[in-house]
């Protein structure tokens, strides 16, 4: 069983999806011609990315990343690394990067960087949840879920340790 006497319910998972839906008709209407690549950062964002994909009512390709500056903290490392790769070439292609949450920017800052090396035609970024107050790196987020305070949450996606990514809500963990 899982311990959940550390955990406070922050956003609801009925709120979450209505959020989704609002996103993906924003995107929608954003992306009106072509084809729109979702590209997941593993492991986090897989559930956002999944539903999202769903949210967005026009042709979409689904690829996935891994990009880690964590480890088995509560803060970033400050040292970016790529864990997967893309399966597609994306030169010429409208990218956007699904993240769980911006928090240091350190992850997206250099991510970005790494993806308009390859020559895309856009390179935008849609995150569920912001931390704008923990930025250290600057990173142009075009769609946000929920703009959060500096607490550190767990669930849908998110984890501690490992732990908590398949709860349904996005729940406050107390030490």
């Amino acid at each position: 069983m899982m311990d959940t006497s550390k955990l406070r319910v922050f956003i609801t998972a009925e709120r979450i999806q209505e959020r989704i839906k609002e996103l993906g008709a924003e995107i929608t209407a954003d992306y009106p011609d072509g084809i729109i690549y979702l590209v997941c950062i593993l492991k986090g964002a897989c559930m956002f990315h999944a539903d999202l994909a769903r949210a967005i009512n026009r042709h979409t390709r689904l690829d996935f990343i891994g990009i880690s500056s964590y480890g088995k903290g509560k803060t970033s490392s400050g040292q970016v690394r790529l864990t997967k790769d893309l399966d597609s070439p994306i030169e010429g292609a409208d990218i956007l990067i699904v993240e769980d949450i911006v928090d240091s920017g350190v992850t997206l800052n250099y991510l970005t960087q790494v993806l308009q090396q390859r020559k895309p035609k856009s390179v935008r970024i849609a995150t569920l949840l912001d931390k704008p107050e923990r930025r250290q790196r600057p990173v142009d987020v075009h769609y946000v879920g929920f703009q959060i305070p500096d607490e550190f949450v767990v669930g849908y996606g998110l984890d501690f340790a490992e732990d908590y990514r398949n709860l349904k809500d996005i729940c406050i963990l107390s030490e």
